[in-house]
């Protein structure tokens, strides 16, 4: 486990631009653009924000639970952790390696093989090339796919696409790990080989961030947590103060 990986986040926030269905065609803000800005008059977009001034320090040994509501801004403030979305303040401090296990089908071609969307997914998750082709064969024997990876994606059952999507993500470990709820693929048997993948590669991260909704999980994951509300640090302690400050929230009783 790395002891030089942190997170710090000072005043985040990050607040999106809402277009309307007549924004949203390429040519038609191109137009509206040059038209209005020659007359000296372009308004501002309406922004609608998804979280606001964030300050958040995550150190070595930390397993922190990300909890809230829908819309919270759980989502968005794993992305500007991962460097997926930049934020319109503040500022963002990430030492390690991340290893971001959501949007996992990003950069995937269904007109490519298994092994040529290998290649393209590692790259996509930052990657080497040649820190990939070293793994391929890892990989491959991972999915238990066989001469199916010689074949395009478009062939494969949802099954098969999840078994190749989660062995590529998992191939290279990171010292911070973000995870958006924790990920179960496959039957029963991959299912447990995946679990005990997944355990690994979190008991030695430096560090564990977990977005999720499942309180158990949270309680028996995470040693830290935070209560998210319309994009704000509502609460932030223990996992077992949090938790009860979140079902006290719903009016949901612990189990």
């Amino acid at each position: 486990m790395s002891s030089a990986a942190h997170i710090v986040l000072r005043n985040v926030s990050v607040a999106f631009p809402v277009l309307s269905f007549r924004d949203r065609s390429l040519r038609s803000r191109f137009v509206r653009a040059v038209t209005l800005r020659s007359a000296g008059n372009a308004p501002r977009p309406r922004l609608v924000s998804a979280l606001n001034g964030v300050d958040l320090e995550i150190r070595a040994g930390d397993r922190l639970g990300i909890i809230g509501a829908n819309g919270a801004g759980k989502t968005t403030l794993l992305r500007v952790l991962a460097g997926i979305y930049h934020p319109t303040a503040g500022t963002v401090d990430v030492c390690g390696r991340c290893l971001s296990l959501f949007d996992l089908a990003a950069g995937f071609d269904e007109e490519a093989t298994g092994y040529e969307n290998i290649l393209r997914r590692g790259l996509v998750i930052g990657a080497r090339r040649t820190e990939i082709e070293a793994r391929r064969a890892e990989i491959a024997e991972f999915t238990e796919l066989g001469d199916r990876l010689d074949l395009p994606l478009r062939t494969y059952s949802s099954g098969m696409m999840l078994r190749l999507i989660f062995a590529v993500a998992t191939a290279i470990e990171g010292e911070i790990v973000l995870l958006d709820e924790w990920i179960g693929v496959g039957d029963q048997q991959f299912r447990k080989k995946a679990r005990q993948r997944l355990d690994a590669i979190v008991a030695r991260a430096g560090i564990l961030v977990l977005a999720s909704h499942d309180i158990d999980l949270i309680k028996n994951t995470c040693n830290r947590a935070i209560l998210l509300r319309e994009g704000r640090i509502a609460a932030a302690g223990s996992t077992e103060d949090i938790l009860d400050q979140y079902l006290a929230g719903t009016g949901e009783g612990r189990a």
